[in-house]
């Protein structure tokens, strides 16, 4: 495993039921070409590590072929080049249904210093949602981090990139995978969380759902603006000591890469809730851990059973509620009161009042 500079901090078995179907908006043009899966899982493999340069424009190429059939292996490793970039990604299918029709699409984000092979393995959001029947995209981030914030940086003069990618590699899936296009969810870890949350954020009817553990949104010249109502949870450690649960709306300098201020985890919560047009929150304590609850609005498009909700997990720091993998050395206990994975999964399932 690969040793985490995550200060960035920008920061069973059948499938569930459906989410309210509503319209998608796709882009109009994505940079896409798509993909050649590489022999075996590889999942641990570094080969292939991009240079972080983002291209000027999009590529106007058309697809060269596909990353697989969905009859294939359980898992691949393979590529898609979006804007000049040639990005990766880890995916793994649910065994074949009976209806063989679309199913559920969660894409993943590591954290920053990480990759999709150590998210797996601290999530094992593999298993818990090919249990379900969805498909799961661990994508791989450039430099080993996303751009979750607005700004742009020496190191990332294009912030809009991982969001275009995400895009892409969307409908990828859809096309390729048959992955649903109304059940397409995002989740994330620490800077992973975040960009979970920045596309929740610039792109609600893309998703119909998002989850962010350790990850807060952007702020300041890096600001990120919730824009529609969507389904959100935030899951936040009360005692982080990496990125601490009010935020680091000023945070030290990085020479590698600049550390994102960002809101905090409540105010992350109430942006999502604001946008949504959503009532007055509700607060219970529950075992190991407070749960605030915004219902969102009605009218519109938006589900009538549609919640934004916030989790603070008492005795929890920088880490993955539930995680039998032990974190880095400064990033405090892994709470058992919560296990992060099932929680996060229910929630997409049902993103309705907590229980």
């Amino acid at each position: 495993m690969r040793s985490f500079r995550d200060r960035d901090l920008g920061p069973e078995p059948a499938p569930d039921r459906r989410l309210a179907p509503r319209a998608r908006r796709w882009p109009g043009a994505l940079a896409l070409a798509l993909v050649l899966p590489l022999a075996g899982c590889a999942a641990d493999s570094d080969s292939g590590a991009d240079s972080g340069r983002p291209a000027a424009a999009s590529s106007a190429s058309g697809p060269s072929t596909t990353a697989g059939t969905g009859t294939g292996a359980p898992e691949v490793r393979a590529q898609l080049r979006v804007d000049g970039d040639v990005r990766q990604y880890l995916l793994h299918r649910p065994p074949a249904a009976e209806d063989d029709g679309p199913r559920p699409l969660l894409i993943a984000f590591h954290g920053r210093g990480a990759d999709a092979a150590e998210l797996r393995a601290k999530t094992r959001l593999e298993r818990a949602a090919t249990a379900r029947g969805m498909l799961v995209a661990f994508p791989e981030g450039l430099g080993h981090g996303w751009g979750a914030g607005t700004q742009v940086t020496k190191q990332r003069p294009d912030p809009g990139l991982d969001v275009r990618f995400t895009e892409a590699l969307i409908k990828h899936l859809v096309r390729a995978e048959r992955a649903d296009p109304e059940r397409v969810y995002v989740a994330g870890f620490s800077n992973g969380g975040s960009m979970a949350l920045r596309m929740a954020a610039e792109r609600p009817a893309l998703l119909a759902g998002a989850a962010s553990v350790s990850g807060q949104l952007p702020t300041g010249s890096a600001a990120v603006e919730p824009t529609g109502p969507v389904p959100v949870m935030v899951v936040y450690g009360a005692d982080d000591p990496v990125r601490p649960l009010a935020g680091w709306p000023s945070p030290p300098p990085d020479p590698e890469e600049p550390i994102l201020p960002t809101r905090s985890a409540r105010d992350s919560a109430a942006a999502f809730a604001a946008a949504g047009d959503a009532g007055e929150p509700v607060t219970r304590k529950e075992k190991g851990y407070d749960r605030t609850v915004w219902r969102l609005g009605s009218g519109g498009d938006r589900r009538p059973e549609g919640t934004v909700q916030l989790l603070v997990v008492e005795d929890a720091g920088h880490t993955w509620p539930g995680s039998t993998v032990p974190p880095p050395e400064g990033f405090g206990p892994v709470s058992k009161a919560l296990d992060a994975t099932d929680t996060l999964l229910d929630f997409f399932t049902d993103p309705g009042p907590g229980r």
